[in-house]
């Protein structure tokens, strides 16, 4: 292996050493697994190790540190710019919140790049890889959570500080191209990063002219500079992203602006030192070729042959850089905590919650218990007095609305508006930017704190790219979807979601939660606080539905399993067994009450949340659908994808077949069927098998 006498005797100095070092893993890395993206890597290098030697506030053996900056990698097709940066500056793995001695890559993870169960995935995923911020891949999602993250650290610094003890001041660099710029969640991001003047915030937009249908880029024409000072950013340029006099300017003058984010625009050369493929789309998204890789190397004065190679003083030139800096901030930063600990105790004591994903004591103390009414509450109103009652319990609970907080019943009393002049608010208003929100709340809950977001279900499909990356990050964000069917009436097809509930339940790990009556609501609330690692979209109706009379009929509490018997047949035996969720469970018992009156013996199932009830054992899930009754109904106001699963092939399903249409709910519910005579009519013929 070559020492770093010999790779300087080509003339290289110990920072161009360290950069080389970045890009030539990557370039490895990428040729062994014949599988991934070089170009990116050899480009930014320079960019992202100035910044980390010389400006990230960051320890690499304490890489939870709550005060620690926040890289993002937007562009995470760079992926193994980041594995390689972890890997040099020996960040620590974290194993449930426990640091150990273990680096979060090493150079054998570097080596099995986008392998079966490696820590080096295609793209960074945060839950496997100790040191990714955030899972990115998807372009501008990394800059949305950016987002996020520099406005949690507004609201914990405004929150918790006091003077003299500055606890939250950290701030989040963000690595973007120009396809994540290209992406409308990064415009809405950008725009609400704007309005709320987020100084802690710089987003450093790799402007290489490259993307794969080249010729397209629309970087060539549009002036973004001109459209990021629209959106109130200060922006500046460097030139030349291998000049790091030139990247250390632009990252000081981030530091200096304290009123408004920084976007920084580099230019730089996608596949820098391949003679055949620089700035070519062909560096882009393939391994360069043995030959080509040969060719790059001895540009860099590298030994052709070598492989995964780190020479003498890599190591301990970043130890020296990031890992002395981070280990002297997060050193002072722990024992200011701990003398601010003795004087704020029940600060400190939130603080450890937050980090520690726990809920307070008393967390669900006084949350409401509805009485039976047959008139009922919308399921969004009665949301909203639980929210309200979990928000005085749960300080750091915080969200907001895609500008319909008051028709969501989100809007917290008495918490104040999250604004530039008062980042302590815990009301936060996205403006009509339902993606841009979506990806700003997993940035907070990457953060540590509880957060929700809110509008009309059918805008999920806004949203929904974001919502899938906090599940698959395993992030805990509460999605509150109010208007969830049909029955908002007059607004129409382009507002009445049918497909959504179908979609969103074949997302793994996300919990999708369809309460019946107000209780349930209440219990469904309870679930969404309780979950550390799984996200959670509550559907609430817009218009009333009757709240359950729990002394007649079985307590929502089983809305903890996700299914329950709610009525059952005489005996336990039934000849029916009538399954609903949201508005239609109080549908189901009036037909069941009818049928009842009719002599025929029938169940009605609540099933508020399929993922939950799927959890549960074999003998529960007998116990509430009986293989031996295979006359089954299930009523939903959504497409009906999926419930055979529960109805079987004798079962009838009723739902929707079409888009909705434009009336009064009355009409609506008549015409497409959503009535006690057609539910009874359907458990009939499901009786008779016909």
């Amino acid at each position: 292996m070559a020492t770093t006498e010999q790779v300087l005797a080509t003339g290289q100095q110990l920072d161009t050493l360290c950069i080389n070092t970045i890009r030539t893993l990557a370039i490895d890395a990428v040729q062994q697994a014949n599988s991934g993206h070089p170009g990116a890597p050899m480009g930014l290098a320079p960019v992202a190790y100035c910044l980390w030697q010389q400006y990230l506030r960051y320890d690499p053996e304490n890489p939870l540190w709550p005060n620690r900056d926040r890289f993002v990698l937007s562009a995470g097709h760079a992926s193994m710019l980041l594995y390689a940066i972890l890997h040099l500056a020996g960040v620590r793995k974290a194993d449930n919140d426990k640091i150990t001695n273990e680096l979060s890559v090493s150079m054998d993870e570097i080596k099995r790049f986008r392998q079966l169960d490696s820590r080096t995935p295609g793209h960074p995923e945060s839950h496997i890889t100790t040191g990714v911020e955030t899972t990115t891949g998807p372009l501008g999602q990394g800059a949305g959570n950016s987002v996020g993250m520099a406005m949690a650290s507004k609201w914990l610094g405004a929150r918790y500080n006091r003077p003299g003890f500055e606890i939250f001041d950290f701030n989040v660099w963000t690595i973007c191209g120009d396809g994540d710029l290209m992406e409308g969640v990064a415009s809405e991001a950008a725009s609400l990063a704007g309005h709320l003047k987020l100084s802690n915030l710089c987003w450093i937009y790799d402007h290489n002219h490259v993307t794969l249908d080249g010729p397209a880029n629309w970087s060539f024409t549009e002036d973004v500079a001109t459209r990021f000072l629209g959106y109130g950013w200060n922006v500046t340029r460097v030139a030349d992203a291998n000049d790091l006099s030139m990247l250390a300017r632009a990252y000081e003058t981030f530091l200096k602006t304290n009123d408004r984010p920084t976007l920084i625009i580099e230019d730089s050369h996608i596949g820098y030192g391949s003679p055949h493929k620089q700035d070519s789309y062909e560096a882009h998204g393939e391994p360069l070729g043995a030959d080509e890789v040969k060719l790059v190397k001895k540009f860099y004065g590298w030994p052709e042959d070598a492989k995964f190679l780190v020479p003498d003083g890599v190591y301990d030139c970043f130890k020296q850089g990031v890992g002395k800096r981070g280990t002297e901030l997060h050193t002072a930063w722990v024992k200011k905590f701990a003398e601010y600990s003795k004087q704020f105790p029940e600060l400190a004591a939130e603080l450890n919650d937050i980090q520690g994903r726990k809920l307070p004591p008393g967390w669900d103390k006084n949350l409401p218990s509805f009485p039976a009414d047959a008139k009922g509450v919308a399921s969004r109103e009665s949301s909203g007095k639980v929210l309200n009652a979990l928000a005085q319990n749960i300080p750091w609970l915080l969200g907001g609305s895609a500008d319909l907080a008051k028709s969501n019943k989100v809007d917290l009393k008495g918490a104040g508006d999250f604004q530039a002049d008062n980042y302590a608010g815990r009301n936060i208003h996205f403006g009509v930017r339902e993606h841009g929100m979506a990806a700003a709340a997993s940035g907070m809950a990457l953060s540590r704190l509880r957060v929700f977001n809110a509008t009309f279900f059918n805008f999920t499909d806004y949203m929904k790219p974001s919502m899938r990356l906090a599940a698959l990050m395993e992030v805990p964000v509460i999605y509150v979807m109010t208007h969830d069917s049909i029955g908002l009436g007059e607004d129409g097809p382009t507002h009445q979601p049918i497909e959504q509930l179908a979609g969103l339940r074949a997302v793994p790990n996300m919990l999708v939660i369809r309460p019946g009556d107000a209780n349930e609501v209440t219990e469904a609330w309870k679930i969404a606080m309780q979950q550390q690692h799984r996200a959670t979209t509550l559907v609430l109706s817009r218009q009333a539905i009757p709240t359950l009379d729990r002394t007649k009929y079985a307590p929502a509490s089983g809305t903890l399993k996700g299914g329950y018997v709610v009525a059952d047949a005489d005996g336990g035996k039934p000849q029916v067994i009538l399954i609903a969720t949201g508005s239609e469970l109080s549908l189901c018992i009036d037909a069941y009450e009818k049928l009842k009156a009719q002599g025929i013996k029938a169940r009605v199932v609540s099933m508020p949340c399929w993922e939950l009830f799927d959890q549960q054992d074999a003998a529960y899930k007998l116990s509430v659908l009986p293989s031996d009754v295979t006359a089954r109904v299930s009523v939903e106001m959504a497409a009906t994808l999926g419930w055979e699963r529960y109805t079987g092939s004798k079962g009838r399903n009723i739902g929707m077949h079409r888009f909705g249409a434009s009336a009064p709910l009355k009409d609506l519910l008549k015409y497409f069927g959503f009535t006690v005579d057609h539910v009874v009519e359907e458990a009939r013929a499901a009786i008779g098998g016909k």
